[in-house]
């Protein structure tokens, strides 16, 4: 018996005929705006570094098995010390598979110019007070000079991921389609960065490697459009190019929909069962992928138009990239 299919994708049209591009120029200018909020809030206020890169230390906590640490009372013990950002995080005990709440990671920062054995002892006196009998171990201390290296090492992940992606897309299409799949990832990058600084969330190594997935889905959702675009291209060689731009989005807008929907519920759930470590990475990761959507539609394919596209023999003799499987003539 065949499957039946889920019954909410019934409420999406089958086919659509929005004119996008006629309002392109307005939503341009809309993200012309952010970016530079985007920009000017990246520096100014500034991003909320973490521990990884601005310098701090990290231990294990845990009381004697079966007995539960509080974790609050934890937090509020460290944060009296004014070390900055304290994080408390609850862990499955060494050799077991389930979390049964005596055991935590705490992180917390390290102020320049103090001793960071003094600093480590005084957390663990003021921990001990606030919850009793406990014990530390894997005690870590990140310097100054090392967060900084990560945090350059996560700029230069991010930068090599955008010349990447526009390799792929020049080798994968034309010139006119990488620069605009370059601007809509730069897009999507700059406009992550201004809601880390929007809602003060916290810039970390989870927060990178969001941003790179963010790159990747981006990247997805303007290769389907293009894709699309393309074959269009060849198939309405005399329809004027905003009418096939218009055409190519709309007939992949139901499967764009359908595919950040999906992603967008499973990063919710992240979000509220997650925990406070999970939770500025589904935040960011969320937004990101309905950034994307958008800018694959006001952003990549609107710079195709302003740049133009040759009609001729380049975009008629172009072969996608065989995949095991007959191309469509």
């Amino acid at each position: 018996m065949a499957m039946r299919g889920w019954p909410l994708i019934k409420v999406l049209p089958v086919k659509t005929n929005f004119r996008f591009v006629d309002f392109a120029k307005y939503f341009a200018g809309l993200s012309a705006v952010l970016v530079i909020a985007s920009i000017v809030g990246t520096f100014y206020p500034g991003l909320n570094m973490g521990i990884d890169f601005r310098g701090g230390a990290s231990m294990e906590v845990a009381k004697p098995a079966g007995q539960v640490l509080d974790l609050e009372s934890t937090r509020s013990a460290v944060g009296e010390l004014g070390l900055g950002d304290v994080q408390v995080q609850g862990i499955a005990r060494l050799g077991s598979q389930v979390d049964d709440g005596s055991t935590a990671v705490l992180r917390f920062q390290i102020p320049e110019g103090r001793d960071q054995t003094a600093v480590v002892q005084q957390v663990e006196t003021a921990i001990s007070q606030a919850v009793g009998d406990v014990t530390y171990s894997g005690v870590a201390v990140v310097g100054s000079k090392v967060s900084g290296e990560l945090f350059m090492s996560g700029l230069l992940a991010l930068g090599s991921a955008i010349v990447l992606m526009f390799a792929y897309i020049w080798f994968r299409f034309e010139p006119q389609f990488g620069f605009g799949a370059v601007a809509g990832l730069l897009h999507d990058v700059i406009l992550v960065f201004g809601l880390i600084v929007l809602l003060r969330l916290e810039f970390s190594l989870n927060m990178v490697a969001a941003i790179l997935t963010v790159i990747g889905y981006s990247m997805n959702d303007t290769v389907v459009v293009f894709d699309r675009l393309r074959e269009n291209l060849r198939k309405y060689k005399t329809m004027p190019l905003r009418e096939v731009i218009d055409l190519s989005i709309n007939e992949t807008l139901t499967r764009t929909i359908i595919t950040g929907i999906t992603a967008v519920m499973v990063l919710a759930a992240l979000a509220i069962f997650g925990g406070e470590a999970l939770y500025g990475f589904s935040i960011a990761l969320m937004f990101g992928i309905i950034i994307g959507t958008y800018s694959s539609i006001y952003v990549g394919a609107p710079i195709i138009l302003l740049w133009g596209v040759k009609r001729g023999a380049a975009i008629e003799d172009a072969k996608p990239v065989k995949l095991g499987m007959a191309s469509r003539p």
